[in-house]
């Protein structure tokens, strides 16, 4: 349905003028605050549809969906719109996807998405077609009642382990993985949790990927950037470092490390812009790496820039020559035991 037009008589009002019509409107309206709210509610509220036309076409009310309306002081998010859908769509449409994992918590958009907020991902569920609604982006999936569940905003949403596996089949493998990872430390998600829900994934798009990083994912990253790097670093063949190493370091005290090989005493961290920016979070990192390095430590940061392809190849190689650098050299040969009481032994080379 077509939302119904601004009347002729007003058309060529200014937007002081169609609020001088009703001067109570604006209030009534500011007194949903924050809640998105539709015309049926708006006339229960003693806002006629005319009168909310009006306030529409002077900017005091914006639509972020089809036939729902908030005050234009309220600013726009997927939760947002997320609580608009449910005042309009049928009980079959379920928010999915990225829209999903942000209202568990989990931000996984894209840096421009910060500024400009993305349809909200949204599937029909048992056999009904797709919604085309104004900023939703539909489509349509095959749901158990299992993997649904209501919000106390009243949003029906996908499951965080449905979420976890859909983007993880979905995604590229570097948010893929971040994802996993996320999830898995914010809602308690065991590998047997998403082993369990990826076989209802048989045959789907993405299901080898997400099969593929199940295993490698963890609970303890903290970071996106944190995980990117423990893929980057296996898919390059080099060990996997332990996430999340605490130990006490001589004259610092507790550190903990993101990335770290305890026994080589190497270490990968990323230094992101949100804590490693200011003049005292440069001092503490400063000190900390100082230590670190006067207790044996190689410690190896990166920042924004390094995941380019070329930058990621660079430190990739670098910490590739760490790793055989402090590697114990392999005998050549082997011993085998003739007894406790013989030190003489059989020699077999090696392979």
């Amino acid at each position: 349905m077509e939302e119904e037009a601004v009347p002729q008589a007003d058309a060529d009002l200014t937007p002081a003028e169609l609020l001088d019509s009703d001067p109570r409107a604006m209030t009534d309206v500011r007194n949903f605050e924050d809640r998105p709210f539709t015309a049926a509610m708006a006339l229960d509220a003693g806002i006629s549809r005319g009168t909310l036309q009006r306030l529409k076409a002077s900017g005091q009310v914006r639509s972020p969906l089809c036939r729902v309306y908030v005050a234009a002081s309220v600013p726009d998010s997927l939760d947002l719109r997320a609580r608009a859908a449910a005042l309009v769509l049928p009980p079959h449409v379920v928010v999915a996807d990225r829209g999903a994992a942000w209202l568990h918590g989990v931000d996984i958009l894209d840096f421009a998405e910060l500024d400009l907020v993305p349809d909200l991902d949204a599937v029909s569920t048992n056999g009904h077609g797709r919604t085309r609604r104004q900023g939703i982006f539909g489509g349509k999936r095959d749901l158990e009642d299992g993997e649904v569940m209501t919000l106390p905003s009243g949003v029906l949403v996908t499951t965080p382990v449905r979420t976890a596996c859909d983007i993880a089949c979905l995604l590229g493998r570097l948010r893929a993985i971040a994802t996993l990872d996320e999830f898995r430390r914010k809602h308690q998600l065991s590998l047997q949790d998403l082993d369990v829900m990826s076989r209802r994934f048989r045959g789907r798009r993405g299901v080898i990927q997400l099969r593929e990083l199940i295993p490698l994912s963890t609970d303890r990253a903290e970071s996106q950037p944190e995980s990117w790097t423990r893929l980057l670093i296996r898919d390059q063949g080099l060990p996997v470092p332990e996430p999340q190493v605490e130990l006490l370091v001589p004259g610092w005290g507790a550190v903990r490390m993101e990335n770290a090989y305890r026994h080589l005493r190497i270490a990968v961290e990323y230094d992101g812009v949100d804590n490693h920016t200011t003049d005292s979070d440069r001092e503490r990192d400063d000190g900390r790496r100082c230590a670190l390095h006067a207790d044996d430590w190689e410690i190896l940061v990166l920042r924004r820039g390094d995941f380019s392809p070329d930058r990621r190849r660079e430190w990739l190689d670098e910490l590739g020559a760490l790793i055989a650098d402090r590697s114990p050299d392999r005998p050549g040969k082997r011993k085998y035991s003739r007894g406790p009481d013989h030190p003489s032994y059989r020699w077999r080379r090696g392979r």
